[in-house]
């Protein structure tokens, strides 16, 4: 049964415990789980009916990332991005296979939104993917967000009308950039470099 949250803090609680809802992210309205809860994860990737299709990892810094259990030197070889709204394919090997869905990599990202930071340094990194149902658009606004989850979710956290785009997604192989999705923030595919960070 979902239920309507005042503020993105008193979703800490149902986050913890497993719980799967919708909050505004840095880029657009978000369906979130603890990326540590595989029945957590196994719901959001239910509800979005991409079983095969791995999520975005957001996290307060390197360390929880880390903790989860990706490697430290791939992370800091993209910190450079961060924080902000570039998301990062990474390999994960064996490790984390509820999460990559069987592609042995996973998209991360270390968001610049103090809100959001807040959240992740309690309930440490999440699975996000946008708020949509499966071949429809993004929900911009909560109600949009309602119509496509219902009571299928456990909160929503209503941050108003966010029209914003989503992450840029690179992978980087032998130190060369490929950019996946041009999104958020602009990057040169030649040089790596950011053109415009949070158009």
């Amino acid at each position: 049964m979902s239920k309507d949250f005042i503020s993105i803090e008193e979703a800490y609680k149902t986050i913890l415990n497993g719980g799967v809802g919708v909050l505004p992210t840095d880029t657009l309205y978000g369906l979130v789980a603890k990326a540590n809860n595989a029945d957590a994860v196994s719901r959001l990737y239910k509800l979005k009916d991409r079983e095969n299709k791995p999520g975005t990892v957001i996290a307060q810094n390197i360390d929880q990332l880390v903790e989860l259990g990706l490697k430290r030197r791939y992370l800091q070889a993209v910190n450079k991005y961060w924080p902000g709204s570039v998301s990062v394919v990474i390999p994960t090997g064996p490790n984390l296979p509820y999460l990559h869905q069987g592609k042995f990599s996973l998209a991360v990202r270390i968001p610049n939104d103090p809100n959001l930071t807040k959240l992740l340094s309690v309930t440490g990194p999440l699975l996000t993917t946008s708020a949509n149902a499966p071949g429809k658009p993004p929900a911009t606004n909560i109600d949009e967000a309602k119509q496509y989850f219902g009571n299928k979710v456990d909160f929503y956290v209503d941050g108003g009308p966010n029209n914003g785009q989503p992450s840029t997604v690179i992978r980087v192989v032998d130190d060369v950039i490929e950019i996946l999705r041009q999104g958020k923030t602009r990057i040169n595919e030649q040089t790596g470099e950011v053109i415009d960070h949070d158009i």
